[in-house]
């Protein structure tokens, strides 16, 4: 994953009414949520709601399709999985390069 597009995801994901936004969402899985719904769920004006979904949504991390006169918005869980991949894939690798602690010998260890 390109880092302009991981930082994309990330900082869609940086604001406390976003995270909801987008833990809505995901716990409604694939059958997503119309907008109205998500409103009710997390207590986000209509107006506010928009713009945070605009900003997720251009960020890649949901979806949003129109079917007759609501708007329908969906996780995209390839994208989050990506972006969940793509932060832990450097997971933990310094810590075989790191120096080895010798042990303690036993004198050492009956003094310390």
């Amino acid at each position: 994953m390109d880092h302009t597009i991981a930082a994309a995801g990330f900082s869609a994901m940086g604001s406390e009414a976003r995270l909801a936004v987008l833990n809505c969402l995901i716990r409604a899985g694939e059958p997503g949520l119309s907008i109205g719904e998500i409103g009710t769920r997390t207590g986000i004006a209509a107006s506010t709601l928009a713009h945070h979904l605009r900003f997720l949504s251009g960020a890649g991390v949901i979806s949003q399709i129109k079917q007759g006169r609501q708007t329908r918005c969906y996780a995209d869980f390839g994208q989050l999985k990506a972006l969940a991949t793509y932060i832990l894939t450097e997971c933990c690798a310094d810590e075989s390069q790191q120096r080895s602690v010798p042990p303690l010998s036993e004198s050492e260890a009956s003094h310390g």
